[in-house]
């Protein structure tokens, strides 16, 4: 699925450029499925297998301003809604991010566990994705591979991706499924050159992709739990019911994300109000998330 991850700071200071919009495709009857049910909320879905999506990864999105540019923005230090709570430097809140990203450093790795969420599903189409990845967080690129738990027609569907922003992104095509333990990561190798490696220890799989993309700064390293967008009008679509999602070994640089001082992102809708919650980092590399409303 195509996904951009919209970040939307209450105050905004630090500009950052369009980030990324990762595209996935669909390669399961339930992922067709799914998407021939969510035509009438994302924009221009196509379902065939090695096909781009329009549902949009991964784009850090800010508010609106001189007659309808995007100004994309991220401030540290922002008082977040579990600001007293985070073992961290800086919180953030967001309209479709929330998780933990690393600023302040040139990162060349990052990676994290989780286990496959159960999709909680309405007859009502909702995305969530989990995932890794270098820049995004203020940068006009990203490299990320990671996970969904979508709904579709009242029932979830499951399955891995990579993307390389500004190129699309697309589906591993391996099976996935809740309670699987799922491993991500990117890793920059040589000169505009990264492998990206998704897991299964649960079903005994692992795939990966060595993929170029020239300029990325490497200037950012993050483990995010995301609403993906787009609807018609361009806005996040709802954030499925994922219960809690446990993500553990979060690393960068080979070192635990915690010892970078993190930024520390919460998810919220338009009137400020948790669309998921985020734990504190423990042993600096683990925390949860839970589900808290769609929009």
């Amino acid at each position: 699925m195509l996904r951009r991850m919209c970040i939307s700071l209450a105050v905004l200071a630090i500009a950052a450029a369009p980030a990324l919009t990762v595209l996935a495709s669909v390669t399961s009857s339930a992922d067709a499925s799914m998407a021939s049910t969510a035509a009438s909320t994302a924009t221009t879905l196509t379902h065939h297998s090695g096909q781009v999506l329009a549902v949009k990864h991964g784009f850090i999105h800010g508010n609106i301003h001189n007659g309808g540019t995007a100004v994309h923005l991220v401030r540290p230090g922002t008082a977040g809604a579990h600001g007293g709570t985070l073992t961290l430097n800086a919180t953030a809140t967001s309209t479709n991010w929330s998780g933990y990203a690393a600023t302040g450093s040139t990162y060349t790795s990052v990676s994290a566990s989780w286990v496959q969420p159960t999709g909680s599903c309405t007859s009502a189409t909702r995305y969530s994705s989990f995932w890794v990845g270098l820049d995004g967080y203020n940068s006009n690129s990203v490299e990320q591979d990671g996970t969904d738990t979508d709904c579709s027609g009242g029932r979830p569907v499951y399955y891995g991706w990579y993307e390389m922003y500004p190129n699309p992104s697309f589906s591993f095509g391996n099976t996935v499924r809740a309670g699987d333990t799922m491993s991500a990561s990117v890793t920059y190798t040589a000169t505009n050159t990264y492998k990206l490696v998704l897991s299964d220890a649960t079903q005994g799989w692992s795939v990966s992709t060595t993929q170029t993309l020239s300029g990325a700064p490497r200037n950012s390293a993050e483990v995010i739990i995301e609403a993906p967008c787009c609807t018609n009008g361009g806005g996040i679509l709802p954030l499925a019911n994922f219960g809690t999602v446990h993500l553990s070994n979060s690393v960068a640089n080979g070192s635990a994300i915690g010892t970078f001082s993190p930024v520390g992102i919460t998810m919220v809708n338009s009137r400020g109000q948790d669309k998921d919650t985020i734990t504190a980092l423990t042993s600096n590399e683990n925390f949860s998330a839970t589900w808290v409303r769609a929009s």
